[in-house]
């Protein structure tokens, strides 16, 4: 086919439109199966390479909080359990954990909990000097700093040596009607009186008659 006839064709699909359309029909077709395969082949691509959010329903709630508190005095450090929503005094502060999450060892390390942190001033009033979330991979970002004692997370637990006060509770007192009663006491016997002599038999009120 000559260059002209070639152009003149082309003139003429550029023209009418049901030319155009048989024309451009299969090369659109190509171009768009071209385009779905290119995206698809992008969103798996960057499906694999991106990592996956951590979500929130995998954090762990636990049970009890171990923390650290040092006696700036005696320079004595040491670290105590504290169940959650109970209160444990360290020297003049008075601890109280509400929350402690940590994440599944699958995961990056990640430990903190909401704490309430009240102080015992020397007229033994109450005072509120901390509320607020501890970090345990970052001890000094949110710790409680006091002119004697300093406290800091350790981490979260789900178990503790020391024992859970439900436990205490589970156990009350009994009451004063299951105790045993001490025996009745039995009454006395009526104190004994003396026994009286007998009258003697040869005896006689009346005196003899005188027969003379």
């Amino acid at each position: 086919m000559s260059y002209s006839k070639q152009f003149r064709e082309k003139c003429i699909a550029a023209f009418r439109p049901e030319l155009r359309a048989k024309a451009l029909n299969p090369i659109s077709k190509a171009l768009v199966a071209a385009s779905s395969v290119l995206a698809a082949s992008t969103v798996a691509f960057a499906a694999a390479q991106a990592p996956a959010a951590p979500s929130v329903a995998d954090r762990i709630s636990n049970p009890v909080a171990e923390f650290a508190g040092i006696d700036k005095i005696t320079g004595r450090i040491i670290t105590f359990d504290v169940y959650i929503d109970e209160t444990v005094q360290f020297g003049a502060l008075q601890v109280t954990p509400r929350v402690c999450y940590s994440r599944p060892e699958t995961e990056q390390p990640k430990t903190d909990s909401f704490v309430e942190v009240d102080e015992i001033t020397l007229d033994r009033k109450i005072r509120r000097i901390f509320t607020g979330w501890m970090f345990a991979e970052s001890p000094g970002l949110n710790a409680v700093e006091h002119a004697v004692y300093d406290v800091w997370l350790k981490g979260c637990k789900q178990k503790s040596d020391v024992p859970p006060p439900t436990a205490a509770k589970a156990d009350p007192a009994k009451p004063d009607s299951a105790k045993p009663k001490a025996p009745a006491a039995k009454p006395k016997a009526p104190a004994q009186q003396p026994a009286q002599p007998a009258p003697d038999a040869t005896t006689d009120d009346t005196e003899p008659a005188n027969t003379n």
